[in-house]
Order: structure tokens, then sequence, then C-alpha cells
């Protein structure tokens, strides 16, 4: 279980342009959960995230994970057990090393390199199974450069290198947002197997709200640091597109948009 408990977050404390982002938040999010976050630019969906990992630090509050307190931890030790998607595909792999290292790579999240190889070719049948999941015949691929595969091929290893060790939690930063449509598709029905065949607690930020509906059984509008939207189960199948719409221009209306 994941518990947020009364978090504060100030950016420019002390000068004329501080700014409250987050008071006293609270948030709980049940083992195996995945929650779909929405909401404007500026509404606290990443810096959550960020709070989350570690990436920024937290001005009061706990984040709590299976009861053990994450806001004192560094952000390497939170990664251990929290896998992540970027947005950008190329932050999720590494360019200039082959499908094969990469993968490697990802095998050794957490453990201890020494002086053995970085490549284990004991491995190779394991990734090779792995990879063709993806059903992108990366598979055989395995000396290609990571840096010469489309977005969409980069952004379904990432999702899958970010999960091939035990985790405890997965968070999505808007990782369809740089994609075309149809690719785009195709990787959030990579996710939704993923995340079902791991049940994997998960947070996905997420601009497009047909995703926000279709997928997860629990869905966050966010708006100035506060949750406007908070459904789940029956009340979230039951949620529309139109109604989130309808949600965002009432919000717009209200900030003199």
């Amino acid at each position: 279980m994941l518990e947020c408990r009364k978090l504060d977050k100030y950016y420019n404390p002390g000068t004329i342009n501080e700014m409250c982002l987050f008071r006293d938040f609270n948030l709980t999010i049940p083992d195996h959960q995945f929650v779909s976050v929405v909401g404007s630019n500026g509404s606290g969906k990443t810096s959550l995230l960020n709070l989350l990992c570690g990436s920024i630090p937290l001005d009061g509050g706990q984040i709590l994970m299976d009861g053990r307190d994450l806001a004192r931890e560094k952000e390497f030790r939170r990664m251990e057990k929290i896998g992540r998607v970027f947005q950008n595909p190329a932050l999720g792999t590494c360019p200039s090393m082959t499908i094969l290292e990469n993968m490697s790579m990802a095998d050794h999240k957490g453990k201890r390199f020494g002086f053995s190889r970085g490549t284990n070719r004991k491995r190779i049948d394991y990734y090779k199974e792995c990879l063709s999941q993806l059903n992108l015949g990366l598979e055989n691929k395995l000396d290609t450069k990571v840096g010469n595969l489309s977005g969409g091929q980069r952004q379904a290893m990432a999702l899958l290198m970010s999960t091939m060790t035990p985790i405890d939690f997965l968070i999505l930063d808007e990782h369809t947002a740089a994609l075309d449509p149809k690719t785009a598709d195709i990787i959030m029905e990579l996710t939704g197997r993923i995340v079902r065949e791991k049940q994997l607690t998960t947070i996905m930020v997420t601009h497009n709200l047909r995703y926000a509906v279709e997928y997860g059984d629990r869905l966050l509008m966010m708006h100035q640091g506060s949750c406007v939207i908070d459904c789940a189960g029956e009340e979230k199948r039951r949620l529309s597109v139109e109604q989130l719409l309808e949600k965002f221009n009432e919000i717009s209306i209200e900030c003199g948009n």
C-alpha cells in the first residue's frame, strides 16, 4: 500500500514567487490498484510523481510504502522497488548500447556488478522470450543499438525494462505523449497487459482522457494540488470522456480562461 500523508510542497520558498502546490495532501493507493491521473498543466500531476520517486524534495509529510517512510530515502534507493517510464522514450533506454546490453543492464537493477561481464550471455534466451512478448521483432535484433530504433520500440523496451526485476510500484509519466496515435495505442495495450499480469500497483499520468477512462480501476483529476475527482469501481466504469471534458471546462472558467 502507498500512503501520502499531509504532504507539503513549496516552490521558490522565501521569494516573491513562492508558490504552495501541496498543503496537507493525502492519498492512499491499495496494493495492485491501477490509478489514472489527469489534470491541467500545473495541477500537481508530475510533481506528485517526482515527490514519490525522490526527484524533488518534500517540504513536509510522509510517503509510506508498506509502512516504510520513503521521504528520507535517496532517489536511487527508492528506484530499487519503483519502475518509472518517462514521456521521452530516450530517457528509459541507453541509445549507444545494444538491445542486449540494455536488457542486461535492466536485469541487474539493484544488484552489484562487481568485475564480471556486464552482459550475461547465459540470459539471452530469457531476454528473447521477454522481447517476443512485445510483438515487435526485437528478439531478433539483440545486437542493434537502441538509438536506431523508433520511438515506439524504445518506449516498449523502456516499459519492459522497468518491470523486469521485482518492483512494488510502477510510475508512468505521460509515457504515450510523444508517440503517434497508433503506436500510443499499442503501448497502452502492452501497459494494460503488463500491469494486469504482474499485478503492479500503478500510477499513470496522462493527458489522453480516453486512456484515463479505458485503463485502470481508479481515476483522479487534479487541480491546484488537490483531487477534484476521485472515482473507482463502478463509478469509474460509468465515467465518460465527455464528463471529464465538462469538468475541465468548468475549471477553466473558474480560472478565468
